[in-house]
């Protein structure tokens, strides 16, 4: 899957046949080492693999030693306009730049950044968005369109490829997901630099979630794609918990499973508590485990029979499945019965209750 070039963020591979990797960004100020450290560790915690930082002056550059010094896990420095940013940001330790080269001048100033990425081993991603494409491709496509998006993608590799560096990742995002989409098949046809995956201005967790999860699933499932970030307004620790749903759900991530019945008028159990109290407790464990809730007879056998574990709807109560097999009726709370039943699974050796469905 994905690129068939792989450069290296830190230690966090991208492209090549590497893991699809979840990234996000910190929202605080970039100077305030600690309010931004912080976030990075909530966002490491939460599933991200890399954590982006803007750097938009001296003093958020000169930040980026303390922060890349205690951060869980390796850092990206989003920089426009100023090359000496991103020079500072490079010497200071940063493990890959967010840069347009076309916007930081001269082509003086572009090799003494290529210079300075190649000196330190650091990857640069162009990105390219929607809202800021050049004002010539505009005029001659009438408007931004996935060609007029990867036009401007290749014009500044072309920048980076003739000063001789090719330690690129490319991102085209659009906060259409039809154009996001397109853009991204077109320069997977054109190149085999990874491609960081997106849907920028996505919006609020909800509609933002289901924009993103569409357009970075339609592309991971037709093999495109080697890093992600789910950008949605509010805290960004939104962000990696539905980059990693996302990953899970297409089978590019580890963890436990959830499958429940929408129910209907047959269900005489409360499914939807039931489903929320396991899905609050369990979410975030990384375990190849299928837990099913069904509310009835019609679907639930032939569900639990592919679940690791399951329950089977009743009466106000419900059958206990294991691996298949009904084990033992459950009645009360069925919420705490089922967690209950859900830790002692997890208990029990790795060869007997980690194998998967």
């Amino acid at each position: 899957m994905g690129a068939k070039k792989q450069v290296f963020a830190g230690s966090v591979a991208i492209g090549g046949g590497a893991p699809v990797s979840i990234q996000s960004m910190t929202n605080t100020d970039t100077r305030d080492v600690g309010a931004t450290l912080e976030q990075i560790k909530a966002l490491a915690a939460s599933g991200c693999d890399l954590v982006r930082v803007s750097v938009y002056d001296r003093a958020c550059a000169g930040a980026v030693r303390a922060l890349v010094d205690q951060s869980p896990v390796p850092l990206v420095a989003d920089i426009h306009f100023d090359h000496t940013l991103a020079i500072a940001a490079m010497e200071n330790g940063i493990h890959k730049m967010r840069i347009n080269p076309g916007n930081i001048g001269s082509e003086d100033k572009v090799r003494r950044v290529v210079d300075c990425a190649k000196a330190h081993h650091v990857p640069i991603r162009i990105g390219v968005n929607s809202g800021s494409l050049e004002k010539d491709i505009l005029e001659k496509e009438g408007g931004v369109t996935p060609e007029g998006m990867v036009e401007s993608a290749m014009r500044h590799v072309r920048i980076l490829e003739n000063a001789h560096f090719d330690d690129i990742v490319i991102s085209l995002k659009s906060s259409s997901v039809p154009t996001t989409v397109a853009a991204y098949r077109l320069m997977h046809e054109k190149c085999d630099y990874p491609l960081h995956l997106g849907v920028t201005e996505a919006g609020l967790p909800g509609q933002g979630t289901v924009k993103s999860a569409i357009g970075i699933g339609s592309l991971l499932l037709d093999g495109i794609g080697d890093t992600v970030r789910v950008s949605l307004t509010g805290d960004p620790v939104n962000e990696p918990h539905a980059a990693m749903d996302i990953l899970r759900a297409l089978g590019l991530r580890r963890g436990i499973r959830f499958v429940s019945c929408p129910t209907c008028g047959r269900a005489q159990i409360d499914v939807a508590s039931i489903a929320e109290r396991l899905t609050r407790e369990f979410a975030d464990l990384d375990l190849p485990v299928t837990v099913a809730v069904m509310g009835c007879v019609v679907n639930g056998p032939g569900e639990a029979r592919d679940a690791d574990i399951a329950l089977c709807g009743g009466k106000d109560c419900g059958a206990l499945y294991i691996k298949g097999k009904p084990v033992k009726k459950l009645t009360g709370n069925l919420a705490e019965e089922m967690a209950r039943a859900v830790r002692e699974y997890l208990a029990q050796p790795a060869g007997e209750a980690h194998g998967g469905a």
